[in-house]
């Protein structure tokens, strides 16, 4: 082989070379496209269900409680008993209130008793006799009068102490009649309205009574107590939450770049790792763009644009048995 031959081959096998490495430059390059490439983005969820806060209009402390964190309950059931001793004491003044107000609306509608209306009518009946002395005293005085036998000044005494026996009589028929027909049509309303505010005082301390045994308003679970058995509690502070795991639904954060083919209605599946990534379905209730501190922000300044989180929240088309707040789901493509 001569001189040049051999530098041709050692050209081609220079070639072959550079090919081959370039070979495999490129299956690196795109292995490591392929293994670099960023996995899609998974959008993950939060069970949540209907909790309902248990607390009491009046202050008073925990006498005890009748369930305990994790207890199933019905609708009705006593929860807690709070002791406050403040309640039984107003309604022991507001009682006392209205027998009092009670009994003064009876003595106005009943009126005055059988001896004080005879006690008036014998007044009177004494007055009348007065009236019949001084009308024959001054008929006597005016006679002797008219013949010239007394002074003027006689007569008109004789006159005035008539006339005033009739003021008598007629005061003493007025304060029979009253005793007759008992205290006046305006005296029996005051009264009546005294005892319907003292009933309202009573019906609105008793009010207070059904707070200091509180109920649950729903079936459900207790899933929290806050205060400790003794402890003051003041008015509407929370006691208790009872959470109704029948009413559960997700929230999912949903990116606006994510959010294509969400709308309300739309349908999905999810899987619960929890309950063993078994697949359940979702429909869409509700969407909505959350505040200000949830927009993921652009960091490059070649053109991107603030996205905005929306709220998502959606409801299982049937029943998940055993799901409990918190769990976590995913959708699954």
């Amino acid at each position: 082989m001569d001189k040049q031959e051999l530098q041709s081959t050692k050209k081609g096998n220079l070639l072959i070379g550079l090919a081959a490495i370039l070979a495999v430059i490129i299956i690196v390059v795109i292995i490591g496209l392929l293994t670099i490439r960023p996995e899609q983005a998974k959008i993950i969820g939060t069970a949540e269900a209907t909790e309902y806060r248990i607390s009491s209009k009046v202050p008073g402390r925990i006498d005890h409680f009748a369930f305990e964190e994790g207890d199933q309950v019905r609708k009705g059931d006593t929860l807690v008993f709070i002791d406050s001793p403040e309640v039984m004491a107003k309604l022991a003044q507001a009682q006392a209130a209205r027998a009092g107000a009670q009994a003064q609306s009876k003595k106005a509608l009943k009126g005055a008793r059988s001896e004080q209306i005879q006690g008036a009518y014998e007044l009177w009946q004494k007055a009348l006799v007065g009236v019949d002395i001084a009308k024959k005293s001054y008929d006597r005085v005016q006679h002797l009068y008219e013949k010239e036998v007394i002074s003027a000044q006689k007569r008109d005494e004789a006159e005035a102490q008539y006339k005033a026996a009739q003021a008598t009589a007629a005061a003493a028929k007025s304060q029979y009649d009253m005793a007759v027909n008992g205290a006046q049509q305006e005296d029996k309303e005051a009264a009546q309205s005294l005892v319907d505010r003292a009933d309202g005082a009573v019906s609105e301390v008793e009010s207070y009574l059904n707070e200091i045994r509180l109920t649950s308003p729903i079936d459900g679970e207790v899933s929290d107590r806050f205060p400790k058995q003794g402890e003051l509690v003041g008015q509407g502070a929370p006691i208790m939450n009872i959470v109704d795991l029948n009413d559960a639904w997700f929230t999912f954060n949903v990116r606006e770049n994510q959010l294509s083919g969400i709308t309300t209605g739309t349908e999905f599946s999810v899987r619960i790792p929890a309950l063993d990534n078994q697949v359940y379905k979702l429909r869409v209730t509700h969407i909505k763009v959350m505040a200000g501190y949830a927009t993921w922000r652009a960091t490059k300044m070649n053109g991107d644009y603030d996205v905005k989180t929306f709220d998502v929240k959606a409801r299982p088309i049937e029943q998940i048995p055993n799901l409990r707040p918190g769990m976590t789901a995913i959708i699954v493509e």
